[in-house]
């Protein structure tokens, strides 16, 4: 590598893979009227703190969902805004976690995300 060239670094996903994601996003979207996001990599310390402070750059952060993984440190957050929070209660958050972990601790980071979408896009429904 030259200097001046970025560093990209390789994502966890097929272009596939992120088509399937970017439509799961968008349904889950249109069906809600609530903004819907997924963070994958590293999280600071203390990670909810971190998750919390991602949720907060999403644009209308009250109406927004964001899903946060970091497979590396084996962790996952699931942040709602106050309207969504509304709709999705941490029960239903918490359900959502245990499908998403059973298809993680597998070694499916994309079935383990596209069944948290549609579990939490359930949970919340129609706006």
């Amino acid at each position: 590598m030259t200097s001046g060239e970025p560093v990209v670094e390789e994502s966890p996903f097929t272009t596939r893979q992120l088509l399937r994601l970017d439509e799961a996003l968008r349904i889950a979207d249109q069906s809600t009227g609530l903004t819907f996001s997924i963070y994958v990599g590293e999280l600071e310390e203390p990670i909810r703190e971190s998750a919390e402070k991602l949720h907060a750059q999403i644009v209308n952060p009250q109406k927004a969902v964001l899903l946060a993984v970091s497979p590396n440190q084996r962790r996952l957050e699931i942040v709602t805004g106050d309207e969504a929070r509304r709709r999705i209660t941490d029960r239903d958050a918490k359900l959502a976690a245990f499908g998403m972990a059973g298809s993680f601790s597998g070694g499916d980071l994309i079935g383990g995300l596209m069944i948290g979408l549609d579990q939490l896009a359930s949970h919340a429904g129609r706006s």
